[in-house]
């Protein structure tokens, strides 16, 4: 199981590569909520989400061969380790399925990625990229059942509690779960943390009720980030002993975060980067009296003419 000393290494391991993004505190009362809310800015980071702490971990922690690196991904994976295996000077080979947002592809192709499009969904497309592998010998980055990506995604935890020491509640918006994994087993029980999944793509929700992960169907607007068919098996362990509860918002909560987030402070988040925060707003999650909250908006890679 990831532990925190693993955590801090990741960060040591990667400070140099990424961004301590920011925290900023919302007053009680100014989002309809009766709790004081700290957001913590992940949308800011390389490649417009939180995705490169665990690429970059996970390639300095396993140096790649000749043949470079490949992964598969429904953008924001895939952005960070084109990103990041050109900031280590390594060939890179991204596979997405033809559905993967434009905003998304563009940024993994501009990043000097060797991109493939190929199948109807990521499960076609991680086959895919497997076979190749296979052929090439490339080193897989696997964007969430890994522990040295979970490590890597655990330092954002990490930065959020130096921050926001306050805090007695994590907010985070979880897919297949990679960077959840890495936020409890970095808290740990000393704040609680609650998982939030679009109504369409329950998959730690699902799990923590069958006691197994199992795969799910999946749809929505927040696919292409939170669109895992199963949830890892490495952070189920950790999220049976550290994550409290996993609500499910619907799409419609989720658009309207994503409307509050620009209007109030010009933050264009993705539909996934504002999934957490729409529990608060929606009453998926309630706080208890006196709690702190802190909600995660972890990625930020849309095009701008959606909120027009």
């Amino acid at each position: 199981m990831t532990s925190r000393a693993a955590i801090v290494a990741a960060a040591q391991r990667i400070s140099s590569h990424v961004r301590h993004t920011p925290v900023i505190r919302i007053g009680a009362g100014d989002l309809g909520v009766a709790a004081p809310v700290a957001l913590k800015l992940e949308l800011l980071q390389h490649s417009g989400s939180f995705k490169p702490r665990g690429a970059f971990n996970r390639l300095l922690c396993a140096p790649a061969p000749a043949a470079g690196v490949i992964a598969a991904s429904g953008g924001n994976h895939g952005a960070a380790v084109a990103y990041a295996a050109r900031a280590l000077g390594l060939r890179a080979e991204i596979f997405v399925p033809a559905a993967a947002p434009a905003a998304k592809v563009a940024r993994i192709a501009g990043y000097g990625a060797e991109l493939v499009r190929v199948g109807a969904n990521f499960a076609e497309a991680y086959a895919a990229a497997q076979a190749r592998r296979r052929e090439t010998g490339a080193l897989d980055i696997h964007p969430y059942d890994d522990p040295d990506v979970i490590a890597g995604q655990g330092t954002v935890g990490r930065e959020f509690e130096a921050d926001a020491p306050e805090l007695t509640h994590v907010l985070v918006a979880t897919g297949g779960g990679g960077l959840i994994g890495g936020m409890a087993a970095w808290y740990a029980g000393a704040a609680e943390i609650v998982s939030v999944e679009p109504e369409r793509c329950p998959t730690l929700h699902a799990a923590l009720q069958a006691g197994r992960p199992v795969p799910v169907a999946v749809g929505g607007m927040a696919a292409d980030s939170l669109g895992a068919t199963q949830v890892g098996g490495l952070m189920f362990e950790i999220a049976q002993r550290h994550v409290a509860r996993a609500v499910l918002v619907s799409d419609d909560a989720i658009a309207g975060a994503r409307r509050l987030l620009w209007e109030r402070l010009r933050l264009l988040a993705e539909p996934g980067g504002a999934t957490a925060l729409a529990a608060l707003l929606s009453g998926a999650f309630v706080p208890p009296p006196g709690a702190r909250v802190g909600v995660l908006i972890c990625g930020g890679n849309s095009n701008p003419s959606e909120m027009a």
